[in-house]
């Protein structure tokens, strides 16, 4: 199994219809681009999904859980959600870098 590792920025993202929040890392560069490759070739997990979207496995320290990356047009990247669970598990912090590696 291939992974990609980078690390970057917890932001949160709020509706602007309600109080939900979601929290993201964002994967650009050559990581992106790995990923995207990976994907078109149906390599990837379970291949392309809704929304563009990548089935992958994630790892935040000891925390390791199965997820999806979405296609992110700004930074031509794509975004990893990241759960309540497992930044509590993990202690993360909005706009602090985090480390990931997102598996294939």
């Amino acid at each position: 199994m291939e992974s990609v590792a980078v690390t970057t920025p917890l932001w949160r993202w709020t509706s602007s219809a309600g109080p939900a929040a979601w929290y993201f890392l964002t994967i650009a560069g050559e990581a992106a681009d790995a990923i995207r490759l990976a994907a078109i070739s149906g390599q990837w997990l379970d291949g392309r999904r809704g929304f563009g979207s990548a089935r992958v496995e994630a790892r935040i320290g000891d925390t390791v859980w199965k997820t999806s990356v979405f296609p992110h047009r700004e930074s031509g990247g794509w975004l990893l959600p990241v759960k309540a669970a497992v930044r509590k598990a993990e202690g993360l912090v909005e706009d602090e870098p985090v480390t990931v590696t997102v598996s294939l």
